[in-house]
């Protein structure tokens, strides 16, 4: 089973998400395991304040160290353990980096929110920065959405049959996908009929394995 550990400001976005589909079976299954943890718990005072104003300026607010550093120290179990920080600066989070983390026992994850997180974190803290993409988000909660249902459906019995995981093509977690057609065999839309490719109908798994190859593309 691998756990995961997610520190956010805002942990009821996780709600819905977790408590739903494929991802709540696994957990019922004991195949992974989610916790959700509100980083206000390690806050300061009666305000459980977590971020403040930036030494030399700033557009906004900065998530602390200290609560991170407290959360991080309560919760960090495994010795196989990851510690993620999710930033736009980051590895970009891909197939093969996924297939790794399957490997482990632990990962948590930070979500930074506001203008970031406090330097210190990345420097001391976390054991690697993540990105899922050229953009900027307002915060780390949907990346790590995205890298707990990519990491999880490597996990054996999370989907069901291995079949399922496409066409595995490498020992780093690569795939093939290729496009998927069900009936109708011929679908008419205004008088034009939108056809399945023959080669899928007459049941030569060898020539169809072959078009599979041919038309689909190598996710690494």
């Amino acid at each position: 089973m691998i756990k995961f550990d997610v520190i956010t400001i805002f942990p009821d976005i996780f709600k819905s998400y977790i408590g739903e589909s494929l991802i709540a079976r696994a957990q019922a299954k004991k195949l992974i395991k989610i916790n959700i943890l509100d980083l206000r718990k390690w806050g300061k005072g009666s305000h459980k304040q977590v971020d403040d104003r930036p030494f030399g300026g700033g557009l906004g607010m900065v998530m602390q160290v200290e609560p991170i550093f407290k959360a991080i120290k309560k919760i960090k179990k495994s010795k196989k353990a990851k510690i993620i920080l999710f930033t736009p600066r980051g590895e970009k989070f891909n197939q093969v980096l996924a297939n790794k983390l399957s490997k482990l026992d632990q990962i948590i994850f930070i979500c930074g929110r506001y203008e970031g997180v406090d330097e210190r974190v990345a420097q001391k803290i976390v054991d690697m920065e993540i990105s899922i993409g050229d953009y900027d988000l307002m915060g780390g909660e949907l990346p790590a959405m995205v890298a707990i249902e990519t990491i999880s459906r490597l996990i054996p019995g999370v989907l069901g049959k291995p079949q399922l995981l496409k066409e595995r093509i490498s020992k780093t977690g690569g795939f093939l996908e290729y496009a998927q057609y069900t009936r109708p065999e011929i679908f008419e839309v205004k008088k034009k009929k939108w056809k399945v490719p023959k080669v899928l109908l007459a049941g030569d798994h060898k020539k169809i394995d072959e078009w599979k190859k041919m038309h689909g593309k190598v996710i690494e």
